[in-house]
C-alpha cells in the first residue's frame, strides 16, 4: 500500500431543497390561503478522524466530495426532508488547511470538522403570510451549498520519533523493539516513508515512528527527510540516532549538531523537543570511541550506547524513554503555521468594476439572496430590491459610477440598471405601481 500523507480535495455541501409555492383549496373553504412547505436542508461534508486509518491514500481515490440535495417543499405545509451528511473518514493527525490557513486539527479519534455546510431549504408561501399579505405569490429557492477547496496534511501521532542520519539504525532499532517490519538494508535511504511500531516495556506501551534520514539541507528540501518531517512535530519525545562511522564528512560526535540544525530549521516546536542522544552499532570497533567523545562533548544530555542486532542497552534505553515520557503529557498540540496568513471578517458586500463595464457585486448574504429568488415572480423581485436597499447596495453602486443601461451581476443574475420609474397594471388591492427594474426608486 502507497503512503499517501498530503491530498487537496474539493468539497461541497448539498443544496437546500426548494420551497414550496401552493394554496389550499378546499370546497367549503373560501379563504384557505398558503399552505406550501419549506425546503429540506442540504447535506454536510464531514471529515471525521478515524485511528483505523494511516494513509490519505483511500481520499485520493476521491478528491470530488459532494453531498446530497435537500427535497422541495410540497403542499399542506409538508417540509422536504434534509439530506444525508456526507462523512469521510480521515487518519487520526490529519491537519487541514484552506488557502494556506489552519482550519482544523483532528488529532482525537472521533473528532469531526464541517468541511462544507449544505445550504438551508427555502421558504414557502406559508412563511411570507401577514396580516397586509395573506396571500403571497411568494417563495424561495434552496440556498446553493458551500465549496470549499481543502489541503489535507497527515501527521502521525506518535510518542516517541526516531531521527538521525541514512543508515544510522533507525529503521534495525525499530522493527527489534516493535512489531512493525520496515525495510532493512546495508545502504542509505532505506526508508522511503514512515513506519510507526507500538514498542511494550516493563508492562507499558509507547508508539515509535521512524522516518526516512535525513541530510545537511534537509529543512530546505534535499533528500527525503523534509518530506516527512512533519510526522514527528507530534512526537513527545525524540531519539537522535547516531552512527559511529559519521556520514557525509561528519563524524559522530559532530553530526549531532547537524541534525539538532536542522530541526530548528524545519519549525520551532520541532527543535524544541526533548532528545535522547544514542550511539547505535556498538557491536563495531570504533562505536566505544564515538560514543567516548559524544559524551564529552553534550555532558548535560542523555547518552546512550545501543546494539539492535546483539541487544546491548536497550533495556536501559527504554527505561529512559519511559521515564522521559512520563514528564511530557499526552495532550496533543495545535499546529499553527509560522507566519501564515491569519482569518479576517469580510464585509457585507463589495462593488467590483471588471474590464467589460459590468458592475459586479460580491459578498456572501447578497450572492445567496440573488440565488434564492425566483426572477419570474413579481414579489419575488419586488422583496430582492427591497433587501438590497435596504443594505445599502443602491448608494454604493451609484458611488461606483453605474449609469442607466449598466449591467449589475449578483451571483447567478445579471440585472439592468435604470434610473426610471417602471410602470406595470395594478394587481389585486395593491395600489403602488410594481416594478421590474432594477433598483427600487423612492418616491
Amino acid at each position: 500500500m502507497r503512503f499517501i500523507d498530503r491530498v487537496r480535495i474539493v468539497a461541497r455541501g448539498g443544496k437546500g431543497g426548494n420551497g414550496c409555492l401552493s394554496f389550499l383549496r378546499e370546497k367549503y373553504r373560501e379563504f384557505g390561503g398558503p399552505n406550501g412547505g419549506d425546503g429540506g436542508r442540504g447535506g454536510d461534508v464531514i471529515l471525521q478522524a478515524d485511528p483505523n486509518l494511516s494513509t490519505l491514500l483511500d481520499v485520493s481515490f476521491r478528491p470530488h466530495l459532494y453531498a446530497g440535495e435537500g427535497a422541495n417543499g410540497k403542499s399542506g405545509m409538508k417540509t422536504g426532508s434534509s439530506a444525508e451528511d456526507l462523512v469521510l473518514k480521515v487518519p487520526t493527525g490529519t491537519v487541514v488547511y484552506r488557502a494556506g490557513v489552519l482550519m482544523a486539527d483532528l488529532a482525537k479519534a472521533g473528532q469531526v470538522f464541517i468541511a462544507a455546510r449544505g445550504g438551508r431549504g427555502g421558504r414557502g408561501n406559508q412563511s411570507f403570510k401577514t396580516h397586509d399579505n395573506t396571500a403571497p405569490r411568494l417563495y424561495e429557492k434552496g440556498e446553493p451549498g458551500e465549496e470549499a477547496e481543502l489541503d489535507l496534511e497527515l501527521k502521525l501521532i506518535a510518542d516517541v520519533g526516531l531521527a538521525g542520519f541514512p543508515n544510522a539504525g533507525k529503521s534495525t532499532l525499530l522493527a527489534r523493539l516493535s512489531n512493525a517490519r520496515p525495510k532493512v538494508a546495508s545502504y542509505p535511504f532505506t526508508t522511503l516513508s514512515p513506519h510507526l511500531g507500538i514498542v511494550s516495556h516493563k508492562e507499558r506501551n509507547f508508539v515509535m515512528a521512524d522516518i526516512p534520514g535525513l541530510i545537511e539541507g534537509a529543512s530546505e528540501g534535499k533528500g527525503l527527510g523534509d518530506d516527512f518531517l512533519r510526522h514527528v512535530e507530534r512526537t513527545r519525545i525524540l531519539l537522535h540516532l547516531i552512527d559511529p562511522a559519521g556520514f557525509g564528512g561528519h563524524s559522530a560526535r559532530d553530526g549531532v549538531k547537524v541534525i539538532e540544525g536542522e530541526l530548528k530549521s524545519y519549525s520551532r516546536l520541532l527543535g524544541g523537543k526533548s532528545r535522547i542522544l544514542v550511539v547505535t552499532k556498538a557491536d563495531l570497533p570504533e562505536a566505544q570511541e564515538a560514543y567516548r567523545q559524544v559524551k564529552a562533548r553534550y555532558r548535560t544530555r542523555q547518552v546512550f550506547l545501543i546494539s539492535a542486532a546483539t541487544g546491548e542497552g536497550l533495556s536501559e534505553l527504554q527505561d529512559a524513554v519511559l521515564k522521559e515520557l512520563s514528564k511530557h503529557p499526552r495532550d496533543p498540540v495545535l499546529f499553527v503555521p509560522e507566519g501564515g496568513p491569519s482569518l479576517k471578517v469580510a464585509k457585507g458586500f463589495e462593488v467590483v468594476r471588471d474590464e467589460a463595464g459590468v458592475f459586479r457585486v460580491l459578498g456572501r448574504f447578497v450572492e445567496r439572496a440573488a440565488s434564492m429568488a425566483d426572477m419570474g415572480l413579481e414579489e419575488s423581485i419586488e422583496r430582492l430590491q427591497s433587501s438590497f436597499k435596504k443594505i445599502g447596495l443602491d448608494k454604493a453602486l451609484r458611488s461606483a459610477g453605474v449609469q442607466d443601461g449598466d449591467v449589475v451581476q449578483i451571483g447567478p443574475l445579471e440585472l439592468t440598471w435604470s434610473n426610471s420609474k417602471g410602470e406595470l397594471p395594478k394587481l389585486g388591492r395593491r395600489r403602488k405601481p410594481r416594478k421590474t427594474v432594477f433598483p427600487r426608486e423612492t418616491a
